[in-house]
């Protein structure tokens, strides 16, 4: 991940399905069984899959407040819905989708962080939509994000530049196991609070 935006929430741990060269591109989140709702209260199995053209419109409604509130990641605030599309999609980025009951509510992509001698480590990049908020998306695709590395023989990920004043994120990561190795003073230009400071964030996997 270059800066989470995602938020922290409750979720549990998912069970991935597993084939022949690790997961597979759908995978849910384990649910306890004996987890009661409300009566009258349905809850949707969310379903983490790999992406295909028919959800770039769901994803550009995720990605597209996020750029243009430019208070998490490190891109331009005017980039259009084909330049956000093709850097999500770059040709050496796994391209997933969060969602529930049919409607994508997050995405999620993995590449190797460095080239190389670097190659070894995963990189993640992470946006829940707004509407989603709190409701165990970002946790589950981190989960997800993890697991899917170990199966492609990823050693460790490192998240290269999360903005400290995304504290639910860097909360979130860090109670996924994720430490704060290093620190960027200043190193992010903030709409509404200027200069803070960046993190990096490392775990093995």
């Amino acid at each position: 991940m270059e800066r989470g935006t995602s938020q922290p929430s409750d979720a549990g741990h998912g069970r991935p399905h597993r084939g022949a060269h690790g997961l597979t591109g759908s995978w849910r989140p384990y649910c306890h069984r004996n987890r009661s709702m409300p009566s009258g209260v349905v809850k949707h199995a969310m379903l983490i899959r790999s992406s295909t053209e028919a959800d770039a419109d769901a994803i550009w409604g995720i990605l597209e407040p996020v750029l243009r509130a430019g208070e998490t990641y490190a891109l331009p605030r005017d980039w259009t819905r084909a330049e956000a599309l093709a850097y999500w999609h770059a040709a050496n980025h796994t391209v997933f989708v969060a969602e529930e009951a049919g409607e994508v509510l997050g995405t999620y992509y993995l590449h190797p962080n460095q080239m190389g001698g670097g190659a070894h480590v995963a990189n993640c990049g992470y946006i829940t939509h707004g509407r989603a908020v709190g409701r165990g998306i970002a946790r589950a695709m981190c989960v997800h994000s993890l697991q899917f590395a170990s199966s492609q023989g990823f050693k460790a990920m490192q998240f290269n530049f999360v903005v400290s004043s995304n504290q639910r994120a860097v909360a979130l990561w860090q109670r996924l196991g994720f430490e704060i190795v290093g620190r960027l003073p200043a190193a992010y230009k903030h709409p509404t609070l200027g200069l803070v400071d960046a993190l990096v964030m490392y775990r093995t996997l």
